[in-house]
């Protein structure tokens, strides 16, 4: 693995602020013209004490100033959020998950599932066709990065699929070397 340091900036390139906390490094990238005007943008994050004039600094620095005030009401109205819909039931042909009662039921049989168990059926029925890798299953359902190997993620998924029961286990299908996905018509 090789390591790049960056270069070190010449002391012509550094030009002093009088107020002591203000160091302005380097000059306008190449790409950019004398107006501000060209390609690359470059921002700069600045600290200043609480009594400066932000724009009196970069005009004694040689820097235009851009600013943009705004008006009251000159703001985009935010875009309304969609309307929270009921997540009460989500449907498959036979699996049916109650994400508000936390229940699942297949052909009108109620499972007894664990909570993991219930997280990750949830999400492979709320996701049908998609195929999930281990590692994104560990991160969205069990919440953090996972310490160990995917087995945890297998286990899972063989003890969903035994109480699935042998007509509705298929609807889990591996997908070697990478994951699982959901197919709710499986047969």
């Amino acid at each position: 693995m090789t390591t790049a340091l960056p270069a070190p900036v010449p002391a012509t390139a550094v030009r002093r602020s009088p107020a002591p906390r203000l160091q302005l490094v380097g000059d306008r990238p190449p790409a950019v013209s004398a107006h501000g005007i060209g390609g690359a943008r470059v921002g700069y994050l600045v600290f200043l004490p609480a009594d400066a004039d932000p724009a009196a600094v970069m005009i004694a620095h040689g820097i235009r100033p851009e600013t943009h005030p705004l008006e009251p009401g000159t703001l985009p109205a935010p875009e309304p959020e969609p309307a929270p819909h009921p997540d009460a039931v989500q449907l498959d042909d036979a699996v049916r998950v109650d994400s508000a009662r936390r229940l699942v039921e297949v052909d009108g049989r109620e499972l007894d599932l664990t909570y993991l168990e219930f997280n990750l059926l949830a999400h492979l029925v709320a996701h049908p066709y998609t195929v999930h890798t281990r590692e994104a299953l560990i991160s969205d359902i069990w919440g953090y990065g996972h310490i160990g190997d995917g087995r945890t993620v297998d286990v899972h998924v063989a003890r969903l699929r035994r109480k699935l029961g042998p007509a509705h286990r298929g609807r889990i299908t591996t997908v070697r070397r990478v994951g699982y996905q959901y197919v709710p018509d499986h047969q």
